[in-house]
């Protein structure tokens, strides 16, 4: 489990030793997810084609893998950074963006499983149940279900899977299948901002990378971006703002912040 201190120390770290995140990710988030990982004190790389798969995996520090704009080509891919990192023994994380919306999406996220054995899933809650139920659908990438309704299978999926499972959410749930860890920093800008979960899922890389085990790294990740989403929401007058004071409270967060925002 974590505490406010642990977060801290855990953000020091990471500014001290700036892991690489190697995140094969989507168009749409791919400046807002680096500059995320800048602003917190990792380094970013993007890089898909599967041509220089395996060298980049081989220098990596972690491994993010979002589906959010998928082609046959990106899922080669990821297919072999995966399989990469995983005889590295570096974090993956594994992010089902739009699962349940199509069944390509979720075949894919299967075989990635399946392949590659991701060290953490990170989604909203309907992604994450429909990676245990074909019932449920997402609408788009935007999840029809709460948080509170998906912990059930999400602890039935890290079981399952043995990876640590985070869903993000008005209550945020992070689990081993076994500890339950929930933030519960509501923060309704959020979901008027694009790619907000996927920089929650670079972050996750960055601090698995660094962190003793997978479930205080993935609990670490999202303990930041509460904070530096309250923050931020303190100063923000709209969607636009909010991006700004954002990377801003990542790059100035201190543990003064993380006890005064941390809803743990």
């Amino acid at each position: 489990m974590i505490t406010p201190q642990m977060v801290g120390e855990q953000l020091q770290r990471l500014r001290a030793t700036s892991p690489l995140v190697h995140n094969i990710t989507n168009f749409v988030v791919m400046n807002n997810t680096a500059n995320a990982l800048l602003s917190t004190g990792a380094s970013p790389v993007m890089a898909h084609a599967p041509e220089e798969m395996e060298a980049m995996a081989g220098i990596a520090s972690a491994l993010v893998l979002n589906i959010g704009t998928l082609s046959r080509e990106w899922i080669e891919g990821m297919l072999i950074a995966g399989k990469t990192a995983r005889k590295r023994n570096i974090p993956i994380v594994l992010d089902p963006v739009g699962a349940g919306a199509t069944p390509f999406r979720t075949e894919t996220c299967h075989q990635l499983i399946r392949e590659c054995s991701p060290t953490v899933i990170r989604g909203n809650a309907s992604e994450i149940m429909a990676l245990i139920s074909s019932s449920v659908q997402t609408k788009g990438v935007d999840s029809t279900e709460s948080s509170d309704e998906a912990i059930q299978m999400a602890q039935t999926l890290a079981r399952e899977t043995n990876s640590v499972v985070s869903i993000s959410g008005e209550t945020d749930y992070i689990t081993d299948g076994t500890h339950v860890i929930r933030i519960q920093n509501h923060i309704p800008l959020m979901p008027k901002v694009t790619g907000m979960g996927c920089t929650a899922s670079a972050l996750t890389g960055a601090f698995a990378a660094i962190s003793d085990n997978a479930l205080s790294g993935a609990a670490t990740a999202m303990a930041v971006m509460a904070v530096a989403g309250e923050k931020a929401a303190s100063m923000a007058q709209g969607p636009g703002s909010f991006q700004m004071h954002f990377l801003d409270a990542l790059h100035t967060m201190n543990q003064e912040d993380i006890d005064q925002y941390l809803k743990l």
